[in-house]
């Protein structure tokens, strides 16, 4: 299997790759991916005002909800697996979470780096294991995710 470097990648560029719109997108940009194998990205800042809900999550302590740190690591390794060939037009749903381990609180605003690997690939399923970087060295979370890829559904109209 032959891996394409691109780095980095254009908002309109991960627009056509994941399906995931604002203010549920967690990534903000994508700074290397290796289609196939494993893209790094930046979490966006949960302290603009596109993404006023957080302030409910510990009114008195705004922290990153772990929930959504496990999203964001998902949808950097979406862009990895999607970004692939006979991928595109298709949609990547977490199906588990294994050994998710919060270490250090995330306050929004802070920069996050985000990692995922893909570890395991076959046809319509996969793994990963991603890490959420601060400050370029203190691991603040950590874990394996698995995914289905799926064919995106027809748009529905309304």
């Amino acid at each position: 299997m032959e891996y394409i470097r691109v780095i980095p990648l254009s908002e309109t560029e991960v627009d056509e790759i994941i399906p995931h719109r604002r203010p549920f997108r967690f990534i903000e940009s994508v700074l290397e991916v290796e289609f196939g194998r494993r893209a790094v990205a930046m979490m966006s800042d949960l302290s603009q005002p596109g993404y006023k809900w957080i302030e409910a999550h510990f009114p008195s302590f705004h922290v990153v909800p772990g929930a959504i740190i496990l999203e964001a690591l998902a949808e950097v390794g979406a862009v990895a697996v999607l970004g692939l060939p006979q991928n595109r037009n298709k949609i990547a749903m977490l199906t588990g979470a294994d050994q998710i381990r919060w270490r250090k609180e995330v306050i929004p605003g802070q920069p996050l780096r985000l990692e995922t690997e893909i570890t395991n690939l076959r046809s319509n399923f996969g793994r990963g294991y991603g890490k959420a970087i601060l400050n370029g060295d203190v691991l603040a979370a950590e874990g394996s995710i698995s995914f289905f890829i799926v064919p995106k559904p027809p748009q529905t109209q309304r």
